[in-house]
């Protein structure tokens, strides 16, 4: 997991590559902000690279409903889409204990649609029995939305065969949880996606 940390307290401007970790998405999201005027900045003189204040960047982020918890811990945003509660009830409990996650959960694909706007999380554990096309329908919603570019979804499923899971990761998942399984393996797939974000 990445040890960057964002404390805003030490920076009064930022990159647009802090801005996209910041804010979970794609470098170029935020060059299109910028280019467009909607988050306020300058241009360093005679290059291209762009500088947004952190003044400015609380703005727009507030003005488009950006979540700001985490802004200054850098802490993953963990989303957890699955019908069982007791599931939903152990994982958010043992990973509050264990972790320093930002945990929202849901159990349907609409609300997990809903979720990943409002809180556009860095890594999803989606329960495939959630929907009945396998999270297909899910990963191609995700991949087709630009804001959510970096937010890595992993399968979890009791009933997956190793065939399943290429097909899974063809189909856009970034990895495949087998239930049962034990808290140590969450933590590092969430890990593992949320490093690979950055």
């Amino acid at each position: 997991m990445s040890n960057e940390q964002f404390n805003l307290l030490d920076k009064d401007v930022l990159t647009t590559g802090e801005v996209a970790k910041i804010c979970n998405v794609a470098s170029r999201t935020v060059s299109k902000w910028f280019d467009s005027g909607q988050l306020k900045g300058y241009r360093i003189p005679g290059s291209k690279d762009r500088r947004i204040p952190v003044g400015n960047l609380l703005t727009f982020m507030r003005e488009h409903d950006i979540p700001m918890d985490g802004l200054m811990s850098g802490r993953p945003r963990v989303l957890i889409c699955d019908q069982d509660e007791g599931v939903i009830d152990t994982l958010t409990s043992v990973l509050a204990e264990q972790t320093n996650f930002d945990i929202h959960t849901c159990d349907s694909l609409f609300a997990a649609g809903m979720e990943c706007e409002r809180f556009r999380p860095h890594v999803m554990l989606y329960e495939l029995g959630v929907s009945e096309d396998d999270g297909r329908q899910l990963c191609s919603m995700i991949r087709g939305n630009e804001e959510l570019q970096v937010t890595r979804i992993i399968a979890m499923s009791s009933r997956i065969t190793d065939g399943q899971t290429t097909q899974l990761m063809q189909c856009g998942f970034d990895g495949v949880l087998r239930k049962p399984f034990t808290v140590r393996q969450v933590i590092e797939a969430v890990e593992t996606a949320h490093a690979v974000v950055y």
